[in-house]
């Protein structure tokens, strides 16, 4: 069975920084693309980022140069660093990753348990 699993939430002030991971686990051969969103409390969910199979990235205007995607293809783990945090950016976070598992090859998209960041004084 293939698992999604999020870490890295809490509670920051304004200006602070935080780095969520998700790691993807099971058998498989790894993470072919990886997006993050959030959802605040009453809104759509929204992409907050992505990255792919050859580490291009895309970011949302909102959090352009203040966040960081990345992923470690060894550790099949994928991070978001968020930096200049603004009470704004209080949501849960989701990682959505496409995953190619063994031993088919073929590439099933997965969601994560989402993780609570808030932004707060």
């Amino acid at each position: 069975q293939v698992q999604l699993v999020e870490s890295g939430g809490g509670l920051v002030q304004p200006g602070g920084s935080l780095k969520l991971s998700c790691a993807a686990s099971g058998s498989i051969f790894g993470i072919d693309y990886m997006g993050w969103y959030r959802q605040a409390p009453g809104k759509q969910r929204e992409l907050v980022a992505t990255i792919n199979s050859e580490s291009s990235t895309n970011y949302a205007d909102s959090v352009k140069v203040r966040f960081s995607i990345s992923k470690d293809n060894a550790k099949n783990t994928g991070y978001l660093q968020m930096t200049d945090l603004k009470p704004e950016d209080t949501a849960v976070y989701y990682c959505n990753a496409a995953i190619k598992r063994r031993p088919s090859g073929l590439v099933y998209g997965y969601w994560g348990q989402g993780t609570q960041v808030t932004v707060s004084s």
